[in-house]
This record gives C-alpha cells, structure tokens and sequence, in this order.
C-alpha cells in the first residue's frame, strides 16, 4: 500500500516478514515502514494484555508542502529512513506506545498533534534500527502480490526441508527459468538467497529462546551442514551464532529488568 506506516505491538513476540527481510522480535515491537515495503505476518505468542495498533499515513496527510517546512526536516527525513523499514527499542518503545494508545480516545484536533508528537518524538531517537530491508523491485499488480504472498508462505511451511525450484515454480505456476527471472526482478534477490535468510531468521529464534547446541540449531533451521549454516548466519546476521546468542542474552536481560522496573504500559 502506498501509505506510510507505524505498527506497536504491547508484549508478545512474533515474526517480521517486510520486504526481503526477516527477523524476530520480542516483548513487543515498534516499526516505522515507507509504502510499498510489502509485509505480514507479526505476532505469534500473545501475553496477558496484547494489543496492536497500527497508523496509517500518506507522505501529503497535511498537505503537500507541509513537510518541506524547516520544523519539520527531522520527520522528514525519518519518512525517509522509513522506506527500508526501522525498529524502535527501549524508552522509545514504550513512550510512543503510551501516546498511540492515548490516540484511541483523543477528539480529532488532539489525535492529529498527538500523531505529530509521536513522529518527532520517533525522529529524534536514537534507540532505532534499520531492517535495511527492500521492497519489491518494480510495480506490482495484485495477481504478483498474491503469487509472492503463497511463495513466502509455503517457505514458512516447508523451510526445514529442501525445497526444489520445481517444486517452487509449480506453486508459482511458472516454468523454471521463468520462476527464476520473476522472483529475482521482483525482489532483487535469488530464491536461494532468500530461503537461507529465512532460515538464519528461525536460527535467531532458536537461539535465543532455547539451550540447544548451535548443531542443533543448524539442523533444525534447515542447514544440514555446520559449515554452511555458519557462513550464511555470518552473512545475513554479520555474527557467528555463539556471539549472536550470548550478545542477545545480554540484552534481554538488561531489557527484561527495565520493564520489570517501569512497566510496559
């Protein structure tokens, strides 16, 4: 969709599917995405109290030339940032959350300020991540979108196992070569390529939320061999798995006892 978007997610943890990148999140979530970075799929466990919100906006929701104002260049530039998708941790997270929550019953006037205290306050954070992810390459229609959308999600079933591009392209109703061609125009990326992200992204998952040896892992993520699922983990993660699981471990301690202290709402 061509709208710009703010997506919270109050507690829980889920799967991030934007664009060609996938990750994990947990206890909650605030991403900023730029329109057309197609995305699905968020939250997969739910706590006592979940709710989401999600804000849409275009780029001219106050007028054309309202974001070409001096004030208003940091929003301006974090529209910007938004087109490969960003994530927001810590303070950030759970002060914007409090405010998109307050929207709900907010009269019109306040809702519209409100919403403009919220982007700034996102623009001048620094407890934001980008996803670096990538839409889709060139315009699609929605016979394109719903192709990718059974691609993905026969990944998502099938990821643990090898996955033939015959096999692939039937479900595409493509010829190989031709399967080939699309997928690769369409998401900047071969199929290959996004099927090992997709499997480093549930390697992440393992990871962090269970003891398993990093063998384990390996094989359970799809990666018969260690070699191999050690060099494409490096890769998209830019880690090795062992510093990837005791640098997480680190942080969801410290963030697990902040909002033990402060609360999440």
């Amino acid at each position: 969709h061509p709208e710009y978007e703010i997506v919270y997610i109050s507690n829980g943890r889920g799967k991030r599917h934007i664009g060609n990148h996938v990750s994990h999140y947990y206890k909650g979530d605030l991403i900023m995405l730029g329109p057309n970075l197609p995305h699905f799929g968020f939250t997969q466990e739910q706590q006592k109290g979940h709710f989401e919100i999600v804000v849409q906006m275009r780029e001219d929701f106050l007028g054309e030339t309202f974001l070409s104002r001096p004030e208003m260049q940091p929003i301006r530039q974090l529209f910007e940032r938004s087109r490969t998708g960003l994530t927001f941790s810590g303070e950030t997270r759970r002060t914007v959350g409090r405010k998109l929550n307050a929207l709900h019953s907010a009269p019109p006037f306040r809702r519209l300020v409100g919403l403009l205290e919220i982007l700034h306050e996102m623009a001048e954070s620094d407890e934001v991540e980008s996803l670096n992810a990538n839409g889709f390459t060139v315009n699609v229609t929605v016979e394109d979108e719903q192709r990718i959308q059974h691609i993905y999600q026969y990944v998502q079933a099938h990821f643990k196992r090898h996955i033939t591009l015959e096999e692939i392209s039937d479900i595409a109703n493509m010829t190989v070569p031709a399967f080939c061609r699309y997928f690769k125009k369409l998401t900047n990326q071969t199929f290959t390529q996004f099927v090992n992200a997709f499997r480093v992204a549930h390697a992440t998952k393992l990871l962090v939320e269970t003891n398993a040896l990093i063998t384990e892992v390996a094989h359970e993520s799809g990666f018969n061999n260690i070699s191999h699922f050690n060099k494409h983990f490096l890769k998209v993660t830019g880690l090795r798995p062992s510093e990837y699981r005791n640098q997480a471990e680190r942080v969801f301690t410290i963030a697990g006892t902040e909002e033990s202290d402060s609360g999440l709402l």
